[in-house]
């Protein structure tokens, strides 16, 4: 699974919401290095557990933050993203890749946007040993590239048979600040998620946390699932994470999290996850684009506490968009693609189609707080403008330890099914002889409509505050086995609106509630 410059940019050591420029010098010839770098003296096992983490975090959160190194010989110093890709891991030479286990790992080498060192750690039977950085681990399509000093590693990727036994391929990849990101059986790579947010959207700028250091757990024969330890810091905050990996149909990440803060944190960002939304159907009012869609996602979905189900489509704003969605121990939230067809956008190379949804199970009471979601405008799809994640009503304490454990689900669709309606698509455009309105085409499909009789009503309770919906239409739409729902909107003077739209029957609403931020 081939990792192109869009994926390399995106998540690029967090330097911005919308990536890193590529305007970076090249690596400047450098002296013949010696062929064998000198031998490094064998590390020592020291004991772990699963509290081992967590009391390193502990500690080093009443310490002033100190960034990992990111020295880097003057030869690789300013390498750009060609060279950066041309050097290769020896999948030969992968951790455990000759242990006949259910997992392998490789790791990244440092240089273009991956500076810092990231510790790298082996846990075999409660001893944890660093894993050696050898300039052999990799292959090199520029011998200048190769230095012989002790670099270290800039990432890891964790590889599976995910979609061919004994055919083992990337599954899972953490490199880039706090960012990391995984696929199912059959996917391509999308979306990605973060340790921790703190000041997204926010004017001031945004912190990014950095994984610091890992400590992989080595599985036992047969065992078809991982745990990775991870110490996250910044100036504000460090924390301890255990993330258990089970690859397959789903992917699932179970993860556990402590978090220390060094100082006061308002705007903590919890489970965050991050993709683009370029356009789709109804947003290509400033896009001029061949192809029918680009996204890696089209929607937030939530699952509210009081059992509500909600989904709000996204959009490419052309002024930044911020949405809180107040709530109190949220069932689950995600950014989902729905669109499953080649048809939806027509892209040989990019395979939006095959992007996983994420989906964010809390674990526990999560108490009161918010699912914000910021909107960021992009004027292409390299831009990962879209965020969204859990916020705690109240912050986030100085000296304080603060435990949040959640189930991620990298996949096709939320992991349970929903006996209501769903919205199978959103279109917006113009009314005929109306400047002022718009119309907006709602199709919702489901398992309400399964043996539908022929005298069924159904009916939409639609709401905009502020502005006016009229002339409302609900008709059956046999091309997608759904119902289809029109309506005019007028803004009148607002320059924002919220829009909210439900089906019914006679008994009550049978769909998610529909859910829309309009601006001129």
């Amino acid at each position: 699974m081939s990792i192109l410059r869009r994926d390399l940019v995106k998540v690029g050591a967090g330097l911005s919401l919308l990536g890193a420029s590529g305007s970076l010098a090249h690596a400047q010839s450098a002296p013949a290095q010696p062929e064998t770098p000198q031998p490094n003296p064998m590390p020592k096992p020291v004991p772990f557990d699963d509290k081992t983490v967590r009391n390193i975090a502990q500690a080093l959160s009443k310490k002033s933050y100190a960034g990992p190194s990111q020295d880097m010989p003057s030869a690789i110093a300013n390498m750009d993203f060609d060279q950066f890709r041309s050097i290769a891991y020896n999948p030969d030479k992968a951790l455990w890749h000759n242990d006949k286990l259910a997992f392998d790992v490789e790791f990244f080498p440092r240089g273009f946007l991956y500076k810092p060192r990231i510790g790298m750690n082996e846990v075999v039977n409660g001893q944890s040993t660093p894993v050696p950085y050898d300039p052999d681990l990799f292959t090199y399509g520029n011998p200048v590239l190769r230095v012989t000093d002790d670099l270290g590693f800039a990432g890891l990727r964790l590889r599976y048979a995910i979609n061919t036994p004994g055919v083992m391929e990337e599954c899972a990849v953490f490199l880039g600040a706090s960012y990391f990101r995984a696929v199912a059986k059959g996917q391509n790579y999308g979306l990605s998620a973060r340790g921790f947010a703190n000041g997204t959207g926010d004017s001031k700028g945004e912190e990014f946390a950095l994984f610091r250091e890992f400590w992989l757990e080595k599985p036992e024969p047969g065992v078809n699932s991982i745990v990775i330890h991870a110490l996250l810091d910044s100036p504000s905050v460090v924390g301890a994470f255990r993330f258990t990996i089970r690859p397959g149909d789903t992917t699932v990440f179970d993860v556990q999290t402590s978090f220390f803060p060094r100082q006061s944190i308002t705007q903590a960002g919890i489970a965050p996850l991050t993709g683009m939304f370029y356009f789709d159907t109804n947003e290509r009012n400033h896009v001029d684009d061949w192809r029918p869609a680009a996204h890696d996602s089209e929607a937030l979905q939530i699952w509210t506490g009081a059992g509500q189900q909600l989904y709000r489509p996204l959009v490419n704003p052309t002024l930044l968009q911020f949405s809180a969605f107040t709530d109190s121990s949220p069932q689950g939230f995600g950014l989902m693609q729905r669109k499953r067809s080649f048809q939806d956008y027509q892209d040989l190379a990019l395979n939006y189609e095959k992007r996983p949804s994420l989906w964010i199970e809390p674990i526990g009471n999560w108490n009161d707080g918010a699912v914000d979601l910021v909107e960021i405008p992009t004027p292409n799809e390299v831009n990962d403008n879209i965020v969204s994640f859990w916020r705690p009503k109240e912050p986030l304490k100085e000296g304080q330890e603060y435990a949040f454990t959640y189930r991620m689900y990298w996949g096709w669709d939320t992991p349970w099914p929903t006996h209501l309606a769903r919205v199978a698509a959103t279109r917006v455009g113009a009314v005929v002889d109306h400047p002022e309105a718009r119309f907006f085409v709602i199709d919702f499909t489901g398992e309400p409509f399964h043996n539908v009789p022929q005298d069924a009503h159904f009916h939409l309770l639609p709401q905009s505050t502020p502005g006016t919906i009229r002339n409302v239409v609900v008709e059956p739409n046999p091309q997608i086995n759904g119902w289809r729902t029109t309506f005019e909107f007028v803004p009148g003077d607002a320059k924002m609106c919220e829009l909210q739209a439900q089906l019914a029957n006679d008994q009550g609403p049978i769909s998610e509630k529909w859910m829309y931020h309009w601006t001129p």
